[in-house]
């Protein structure tokens, strides 16, 4: 349920609305805007939620249920857009952010060198995977603690955010330490402890969407997260799977313009996982910049063919720069940046 106050609703009538849902035993989530405010009721209690109880206190223009199971991350609940800072601009604004580099962090030298490339071409932040979940026993693993302190002298010779994956609870303060946003990997889209364990981090999160997940699903994942009061979460299509063998995955396009009308979160386009093949990259970066995505996220290696993962779907540099310039066109051609 929601309460929505009049336009210049008093501050005391905020708060006496507040202290209302908590005295019924539910927590009140507050979205301020320029002129109105949104109360969230979110939670169980054992007494029941009557909207006429609401509706009749002074300062309230209306009272609505929301019938959708994620309440915090529904844009009924929050109708403004979340921004989420990142090397100073945001995600969700009209500037669209670009986070690229390798699947993998291989050595101290590669990580440095392709993180100066992808931001001379203009990315916002660099990714790179310090541990390395794979299909594979036997494939490459990642190299762990040694991979994110690599990734932390990268930021400290280029400025570029870290975006690095999480893997278990247990790694979350470890990984916080050296990361700048908390990845969680299409694996563990429904690790509800893993979740649990960055939402109460308050450290900003890049959720994918699951291999074989409902956009329903996601937002459920992402409540988990909003549910410990950490609001800096990103959610990213990165391709689901379906019967199609031509590409890796099927790119959701239309997840991108559904999820923003359904929730207030910042919406990424993963094209590298989505196709699993780089000369499709660049195209599908284009489309789901004019689908009206807030990012894309890519990867990107000095020489493909030799990549310890996912060469086959990482751009060379020069073809990040060309795919940075042409997103640059899309986002003017739809009123937005890059």
């Amino acid at each position: 349920m929601i309460v929505i106050m009049k336009v210049h609703a008093l501050a005391k009538e905020i708060a006496d609305v507040i202290s209302r849902i908590e005295s019924d035993g539910y927590k009140a989530h507050l979205s301020e805007g320029e002129h109105q405010t949104i109360i969230g009721v979110v939670g169980e209690s054992p007494t029941p939620l009557r909207e006429e109880n609401y509706s009749a206190m002074a300062g309230v223009e209306k009272v609505v249920r929301v019938s959708a199971p994620y309440k915090l991350a529904s844009r009924a609940f929050h109708p403004m857009d979340t921004l989420v800072p990142l090397n100073g601009s945001h995600l969700g604004s009209k500037k669209v952010l670009v986070i690229a580099g390798p699947c993998s962090v291989e050595s101290r030298e590669s990580i440095i060198e392709i993180a100066c490339m992808v931001k001379e071409a203009g990315a916002t932040a660099l990714r790179g995977g310090a541990f390395k979940p794979r299909t594979s026993p036997y494939s490459f693993q990642g190299h762990g603690e040694k991979g994110l302190q690599w990734l932390a002298e990268a930021r400290e010779r280029t400025g570029l955010p870290i975006v690095t994956e999480v893997m278990e609870p247990g790694l979350v303060p470890m990984v916080a330490q050296y990361a700048d946003v908390l990845q969680i990997g299409a694996r563990n889209t429904q690790n509800y402890a893993l979740l649990n364990a960055v939402g109460e981090s308050q450290h900003p999160v890049l959720l994918k969407r699951g291999i074989s997940g409902t956009i329903e699903e996601l937002l459920m994942s992402a409540e988990y997260i909003l549910s410990h009061g950490n609001t800096r979460v990103m959610l990213c299509e990165r391709g689901i799977r379906t019967y199609e063998k031509a590409t890796r995955n099927t790119f959701d396009l239309n997840a991108i313009p559904v999820l923003k009308n359904l929730t207030h979160l910042p919406v990424i386009a993963d094209p590298s996982h989505g196709t699993g093949l780089s000369e499709y990259v660049t195209s599908v970066s284009r489309a789901g910049v004019a689908a009206g995505a807030d990012g894309v996220i890519v990867e990107v290696h000095q020489n493909p063919a030799q990549a310890l993962s996912d060469g086959r779907q990482s751009l060379n540099p020069k073809q990040f720069e060309v795919m940075m310039k042409q997103i640059q066109r899309v986002a003017e051609a739809v009123d937005r940046s890059a």
